[in-house]
């Protein structure tokens, strides 16, 4: 009841804040960017769409290549039904944080134990975040080079502070995957001042459960790297994917007739955009990000088209993968 209480109360934050977005971007130029968006070129339109979908595509391929190790009759219209409904359980809980949850119990459903789905999606969230560095390190690199954002010198630094972030995130999974004497110790010393505060009663059995996950988690990220192709091919998948998402802005502004963003440059704003968004604690970062894409995107368009582009942007990316995640919740797939 509490935990469905707590996503009515998502729904609603991101409906408000979505409002609220709606009215600022629209208020001032309405007739302008409402002519932008209906004489959008259907072609430019289709292919934003078509990266979307692989976008979509890629991101079920990574994780059906690391499920099927552990579940060999996984199909491919399994994994795309899952990473399109995590799709939906990310759009609706702040810094996206109800997929993973949903991905095992639902992996726990077809038959995936609770130790091997949890090895799966830490799996998966390793080689994304993997990719997301990498992609990071391209962006912030090609930027301090060439400078394309003069004037968000703020944004540039929260910028920075997320990709810093994303990198320690790696850094850490690492060396939970890998050093056991520093999972010893932190387990060990995170329970016993649990325990002091009261939190935890039986210290003992909860550093063995701790333990065990931990181990097995060890297992997991071990298997992962050990096997050198599926790690490259996830890792490569996930790469792709985000590729495919950033270059969404540069379609639509070349559908409105705007050739003023390079794919590069467009890739580098869509990165930007991204990593501010760790820091919004609403549902799919709503408000925030609209905010960073008119900031650097705005350092290379600008008018109604820039409001237009944002709008068509945030709709194909954000919330048509809400709807389509939520059709995919009540679709059955049948066993072989």
């Amino acid at each position: 009841m509490k935990k469905s209480k707590k996503n009515i109360i998502n729904v609603l934050v991101l409906i408000s804040i979505t409002l609220l977005v709606l009215y600022f971007s629209l208020k001032d130029n309405f007739s302008e960017i409402m002519k932008q968006i209906l004489e959008l070129d259907m072609f430019w339109f289709l292919l934003a769409l078509f990266l979307v979908c692989l976008y979509w595509g890629f991101r079920a391929y990574s994780i059906h290549t690391v499920i099927v190790k552990f579940k060999k009759d996984y199909t491919i219209r399994e994994s795309i039904k899952l990473t399109m409904i995590t799709q939906f359980f990310n759009a609706v809980t702040p810094f996206a944080t109800g997929g993973q949850p949903f991905q095992v119990y639902a992996l726990k459903k077809d038959g995936v134990g609770i130790t091997d789905g949890t090895n799966i999606i830490m799996q998966n969230f390793i080689v994304y975040q993997v990719a997301l560095v990498l992609l990071g390190i391209f962006a912030v690199t090609y930027n301090s080079i060439f400078d394309i954002f003069k004037s968000a010198i703020l944004l540039k630094q929260l910028v920075t502070i997320g990709f810093l972030m994303n990198t320690l995130v790696v850094v850490f999974l690492f060396l939970v995957a890998f050093g056991k004497r520093f999972n010893t110790f932190i387990i060990g010393f995170s329970i016993k001042i649990l325990n002091k505060l009261h939190l935890i009663k039986d210290k003992e059995k909860k550093v063995k459960e701790w333990n065990t996950y931990i181990s097995n988690f060890h297992k997991g990220a071990k298997i992962l790297l050990q096997d050198k192709k599926t790690f490259v091919l996830t890792t490569l998948a996930n790469f792709i994917s985000l590729l495919c998402l950033y270059a969404v802005p540069v379609a639509l502004l070349y559908g409105m007739g705007n050739h003023s963003v390079g794919i590069v440059e467009g890739i580098v704003a869509s990165s930007y955009t991204m990593l501010m968004g760790a820091f919004v604690p609403i549902p799919g970062g709503t408000g925030g990000l609209e905010y960073g894409y008119m900031q650097f995107f705005g350092e290379m368009v600008t008018g109604p088209t820039l409001n237009a582009s944002m709008l068509l942007w945030r709709g194909i990316t954000y919330y048509l993968g809400m709807v389509v995640g939520a059709i995919f919740l009540n679709i059955k797939i049948k066993k072989r």
